[in-house]
């Protein structure tokens, strides 16, 4: 195993905020059905939304690609029974990683009232 990259991304929860209120689409054309889902079992915290959403920019530098060749719901990020985050990969870009042989992607998310960061580290053959 190695690591291909890392990456990280904050981002303000006030961005967020912003982005549900002004925009109807913005939920869903960057997250999945499930992460929905997720959101809305969780109250619609923003900070949990902006948290998901830093965490995809940071899968995305994590694997030196910026969001090129794939979007954002190419990536899920949903919770095991303990709150770890988990990421699923889809379509291209589950090809993508197909390509580059990774293994694995882990992600740690963490907010505040105003930030929400997140790390992402992919492990490949």
């Amino acid at each position: 195993m190695n690591i291909l990259d890392i990456g990280t991304d904050i981002i303000e929860v006030e961005r967020i905020k912003n982005s549900l209120s002004k925009r109807g689409d913005f939920l869903k054309k960057i997250f999945t059905d499930k992460e929905i889902e997720m959101f809305e079992q969780k109250g619609n915290n923003p900070q949990t939304i902006a948290g998901n959403f830093a965490a995809k920019e940071a899968i995305s530098k994590s694997l030196g690609l910026g969001i090129r060749g794939y979007n954002f719901k190419d990536i899920e990020i949903l919770r095991n029974d303990l709150g770890k985050p988990i990421v699923k990969t889809y379509n291209n870009l589950e090809q993508i990683c197909i390509n580059y042989s990774v293994l694995e992607i882990k992600v740690s998310i963490s907010h505040t009232k105003d930030y929400a960061i997140a790390y992402a580290i992919t492990i490949i053959k």
